[in-house]
């Protein structure tokens, strides 16, 4: 499971309750190179961006084959974009276009039909019939007029074929292969703006003329522009498919600088209030920490909108204490590890009980603990 902040966004106080936070199946996808695996951190065009001792490197594959490790994994995440008039339907890549195709035929037809035209009447214009040994004061005797005719048939038969070869090569050109392309089309907005999305699909397909059963997987990555509220329209056509191919499982994955981004669209999705959300991750936690003995942290909640303005005016500098209970509750905030000095701020009594924590563990059982807090870091 994997969360997609260190702590999940909650607004505080009696709001808490009316948050809402999506868990899905999302996809880890990272590239092996040199025997290590590298997590994608962004898009260009259609090439992967890693990160390789601290420096972006850009993978395209103009470069050679690329070996993607992809792992499908839960996620759970406050931010959704919603996808609206998704269209996704068979197409033509550009070199396969029916249309494409017959312009290219009605050009190469239109050079055999003249090529064919040039050589029947140069065959008229040289036919021995007509070129007399006489001097060019003499006129042409009666055996060149009667050879006329004939010349005249062998052009028209040459002119014939040449005309049927053109049509013979137009009828083998249009619609006679299927598509080898995907044609995707919708429209997406987020109330949250996404200011370096990119997309990645997936799609398993059967290709035609294999095996019952064989199924082979494309994957196809895209940049997009800055997301926000207002719906923006996405088109794009993935090549690449063998010819009539035929679709097996489509999925769409959306992401945000590197972070994965739940949509409408996507597997296994799930809508859930603050409530039920922290008692997923808590169980969540719990399962991964049998007979362990662990320190209570926190793990979601969020500040009110003007706790920033207490931190620039410097309030809340140092590390603070806070009495968890076993249930991942807050109690008030202290200024000693003990929880012997209470601060007694009630401001800041509300943003500590907003807060959730992982219980203390002993030996894998949830007990009474003590958390530490840095405030401002709640701030970021």
């Amino acid at each position: 499971m994997a969360i997609c902040a260190a702590m999940l966004p909650a607004t505080a106080g009696a709001q808490a309750s009316q948050k809402t936070f999506t868990r899905f199946l999302g996809a880890n996808i990272a590239v092996n190179l040199d025997k290590s695996s590298y997590p994608v951190r962004d898009v260009s065009g259609s090439a992967w961006i890693v990160e390789i001792n601290g420096e972006k490197k850009v993978i395209s594959a103009k470069q050679g084959p690329i070996n993607l490790k992809i792992t499908p994994l839960m996620r759970l995440t406050e931010v959704s974009a919603t996808i609206a008039e998704f269209k996704k339907e068979g197409a033509y890549s550009f070199a396969n276009d029916p249309s494409v195709r017959l312009t290219r035929s009605l050009g190469q037809a239109a050079e055999v039909s003249a090529s064919y035209h040039a050589a029947a009447n140069q065959a008229s214009a040289i036919n021995p019939a007509v070129i007399s040994p006489a001097s060019s004061s003499n006129p042409p005797s009666s055996t060149s007029t009667a050879a006329g005719p004939g010349a005249g048939a062998a052009a028209a038969e040459t002119a014939t074929a040449g005309a049927q070869a053109s049509t013979d090569l137009l009828a083998r050109s249009p619609g006679e292969t299927g598509y080898d392309a995907m044609s995707v089309e919708f429209e997406i907005s987020s109330a949250k703006p996404l200011q370096n999305p990119y997309l990645v699909t997936m799609t398993r397909f059967h290709p035609a003329g294999s095996d019952t059963g064989t199924v082979q997987s494309l994957v196809f990555a895209k940049a997009l522009d800055p997301i926000g509220a207002a719906p923006t329209q996405v088109k794009f056509t993935e090549e690449g498919f063998p010819i009539d191919y035929q679709v097996v499982e489509f999925q769409l994955h959306l992401y945000d600088g590197g972070t994965e981004v739940a949509t409408n669209l996507s597997e296994k999705r799930e809508v859930m209030t603050f409530d039920q959300t922290f008692a997923y991750v808590k169980s969540l936690y719990l399962e991964s920490h049998k007979g362990e003995t662990m320190h209570a942290t926190p793990v979601m909640g969020d500040v009110p909108a003007d706790f920033a303005a207490h931190l620039v005016s410097g309030k809340y500098p140092e590390t603070v204490y806070v009495k968890v209970s076993k249930d991942g509750l807050a109690d008030e905030a202290f200024s000693d590890s003990a929880c012997e000095k209470r601060i007694g701020d009630p401001y800041l009594d509300s943003v500590i009980k907003d807060i959730r924590f992982k219980p203390a563990l002993e030996q894998g059982a949830p007990v009474e603990g003590i958390a530490s807090l840095k405030l401002s870091q709640l701030g970021n």
